[in-house]
């Protein structure tokens, strides 16, 4: 990817909204799972650049929508977009640079405060505007109104599908079926309505501008407040100013205990999708947990 960068044209496209921009010093950054990312400064000014092929544009395309999304409501910091698009044989995205650090106990209390009013957001169905990705994988997200029917298709169902094709059969595929049948018993008593959500908020998309809270990478949707929560536990990250914060603004509904592992199981069958291995013991185990709650 080095090598194939087209720097000139990409300094260009940067200078049409930053006219005085000049390029001091380029610098590769460590990390970035999917993208080559770099951090470009200027005499006054950085810029956060995520390289990848051209065919992968709408990758990075829908996760400018997604910041563009979340920072219309005024209520998450994340990094501002300033565009887009496709130089020779790459795909670029150009992001403000921020010097994130580790968030604080202060800043766990600001990011669950903030992310109850993100989901106070609320619209009449479920879905999103386009389809995005949720790491490397399409997200589709037609819109709904029935909740449980937007989750078996295109959650649920779409990753067993995906797991399918990959060789994953047998008994995932028994476990994940019954699971889909038995769906609309996990909401027996609730009824979510459709939430703004970040779409993908591990630890690892979570970071602070001094005890401000900067969240990155989404993949938003308007989907129940709950599968943003249930994530934030998946990997762990998150301490417990966060939770205490976030109840005191919006509560959880007491069958959240067993719903995140409904929520969780998405990812889980993600992860089997995307690099095999043990998650597909971890998926079957909660597949089979879920069961054992309503039977």
């Amino acid at each position: 990817m080095r090598s194939q960068v087209p720097w000139s044209e990409l300094m260009r496209r940067i200078q049409r909204f930053d006219p005085d921009f000049v390029l001091v010093r380029r610098q590769a950054v460590a990390g970035g799972c999917i993208h080559s990312v770099w951090i470009l400064e200027g005499s006054r000014r950085r810029y956060f650049v995520k390289l990848n092929r051209a065919d992968l544009s709408k990758v990075l395309a829908a996760e400018a929508a997604g910041l563009e999304a979340l920072a219309s409501t005024g209520t998450l910091r994340v990094p501002r977009s300033f565009g887009w698009g496709v130089a020779g044989a790459v795909a670029y995205l150009v992001l403000e640079h921020l010097p994130l650090v580790p968030r604080t106990p202060a800043a766990d209390r600001r990011l669950g405060e903030q992310l109850a009013a993100l989901h106070a957001v609320s619209r009449r169905a479920f879905g999103w505007s386009q389809d995005n990705f949720i790491g490397a994988t399409l997200q589709p997200n037609p819109v709904h109104e029935d909740w449980v029917t937007f989750w078996r298709q295109w959650r649920l169902g779409f990753q067993l599908r995906l797991a399918a094709k990959r060789g994953h059969r047998g008994r995932l595929q028994r476990l994940g079926e019954k699971v889909m049948a038995e769906l609309v018993r996990f909401f027996s008593g609730y009824r979510p309505y459709p939430s703004l959500l970040h779409g993908d908020l591990w630890g690892g998309n979570a970071a602070a501008v001094g005890d401000t809270p900067v969240v990155f990478d989404p993949a938003c949707y308007w989907g129940d407040r709950e599968a943003d929560l249930a994530m934030t536990e998946l990997f762990g990250g998150f301490g417990p100013d966060f939770y205490r914060a976030y109840d005191a603004t919006l509560p959880r509904d007491p069958g959240y205990r067993v719903r995140k592992d409904l929520y969780n199981l998405y990812h889980v069958l993600n992860h089997l999708n995307l690099f095999g291995g043990g998650y597909r013991a971890q998926a079957e185990r909660l597949m089979q947990r879920l069961l054992a709650e309503i039977h």
